[in-house]
């Protein structure tokens, strides 16, 4: 039975109406609450955001500790999918809900993320209590189907890709461990089976969502997730895995990996528990994405049952769910970038104002006015390119090539935006006192990384 469709390429432009269900609307009616001077003058904003988050299902409280023993489940029935969108196309302005989730990450990441990014990044670690408050954004039960006590009901790619950016405006290295188990549970709600589904994914609406990750990339250069060097044997009680994977988020407590390796010349996803036999995970401290506590997974004679072949479908349907699963994470990568590369521009475009030269603001000066405003334009192609990619993937179409030029869009201007950003703070951008050199070192891991953040 196949799991996935390759969609006709097209990329023809269509309307996009915003929808209001009732939620929405409901939403749309609190957040009109929260902006009248009773509620303000009496600090109740919170209470009626909390309010919010309890209705629309949207929080759960705690990670999961490392170790854990997934009870196997057979399946019997049809697996649980997200449907398509219903929109014709991206629309500039997010719907209600969508404009709620993203307001409240973007608070999170200026209010928690950033101010720990610092330590983080020199500590190589994320704080066990920031990763806990995380939960709290429900980032990961939105992409759960509501059949399997999630919050979701149609596939929200361009809702991961907003967060994505709103956390990564804060520290793409933090974002990363945040948003690495929502990359899982869009895996297996895509592309799981039934079984699988049951497994692992009710795992991820309840109140302790393991720390997982899907790993796609390996040391080396010229990596190509097309051309795996961790292969798959086939044998009679399943399979066995061989290779090295790198850029593995949290690797040390990560209780759950999904597995790119090349099956009988062809790529595809297998699931792995971290307490099977011959899984070891070593430390690999990298340029960027430091607080992200990266490290490899080494494959040793590996044995995994049949069924941790995701979607437990034949070989040509696993390498097209592969390949969706590489596209949906270039884009989540792009979206990474754009978030920061934002976090750039806000950070550089009043520091030029503000410094003086000769006698005037730096920004004065032509050749630093011209470069703040090419970041602006690159900044806003970008968005374009990430929106729009995420809301063909959402809709059910062809979203291939919107991915490669996010991807390749991403890599160029956005490490161009980071180095831009170093150059016009002059002897500031090279110390640690300002965080953009922290941002340019992030951004250079764009052009390498595969998989992690799924859409």
């Amino acid at each position: 039975m196949s799991t996935s469709t390759d969609p006709r390429d097209t990329s023809a432009i269509g309307k996009n109406p915003i929808r209001r269900n009732p939620t929405g609307q409901l939403i749309r009616a609190l957040m009109a609450v929260v902006q009248t001077p009773f509620v303000q003058n009496r600090g109740l904003q919170d209470v009626v955001n909390r309010v919010a988050y309890e209705g629309t299902k949207h929080g759960f409280k705690a990670l999961g500790a490392a170790n854990r023993t997934f009870k196997a489940v057979s399946g019997t029935g049809k697996p649980q999918r997200l449907t398509s969108s219903t929109k014709s196309n991206y629309d500039l302005t997010p719907d209600d809900e969508q404009q709620m989730i993203v307001d409240t990450v973007r608070d999170f990441a200026a209010e928690i993320v950033r101010p720990a990014a610092a330590e983080a990044d020199a500590a190589t670690a994320a704080p066990a209590s920031l990763l806990e408050r995380a939960t709290e954004l429900g980032i990961t039960m939105i992409n759960v189907p509501e059949e399997l006590d999630g919050a979701g009901s149609d596939r929200g790619a361009v809702t991961n890709a907003l967060v994505a950016a709103a956390l990564a405006h804060g520290d793409m290295g933090l974002a990363l461990p945040i948003l690495a188990p929502s990359g899982v549970a869009v895996t297996l709600a895509q592309f799981g089976s039934d079984g699988q589904q049951q497994t692992y994914l009710k795992e991820y609406a309840g109140e302790s969502v393991p720390q997982s990750s899907v790993v796609i990339a390996e040391p080396g250069a010229l990596f190509n997730p097309f051309a795996l060097s961790t292969k798959a044997t086939r044998t009679a009680e399943g399979f066995v895995l061989n290779g090295v994977k790198s850029m593995v988020p949290q690797a040390g407590s990560a209780e759950l990996f999904v597995v790119g390796a090349e099956l009988e010349g062809k790529p595809a996803l297998f699931i792995v528990e971290s307490g099977t036999d011959g899984v070891i995970v070593e430390g690999d401290p990298s340029m960027g994405l430091r607080a992200a506590s990266l490290g490899r997974l080494n494959l040793d004679d590996v044995k995994v049952p049949g069924t941790a072949l995701l979607g437990e479908v034949d070989l040509d349907t696993a390498a097209q769910n592969y390949t969706d699963v590489v596209r949906l994470a270039r884009l989540g990568w792009s979206a990474l970038a754009l978030g920061t590369a934002r976090a750039v521009l806000d950070y550089v475009t009043p520091y030029v104002k503000e410094r003086e030269a000769f006698g005037e603001p730096i920004a004065h000066r032509q050749a630093v006015a011209f470069a703040v405003a090419d970041m602006a334009t690159e900044v806003d192609g970008l968005e374009l390119l990430v929106w729009r990619g995420a809301s063909r993937a959402e809709q059910g179409l062809s979203f291939g090539r919107e991915a490669a030029l996010a991807r390749k869009f991403a890599t160029d201007k956005g490490m161009r935006i980071g180095l831009d950003g170093v150059q016009l703070l002059g002897g500031h951008g090279f110390t640690k006192e300002h965080p953009v050199e922290r941002w340019y070192r992030d951004l250079r891991a764009v052009g390498i990384a595969e998989g992690v953040v799924v859409l």
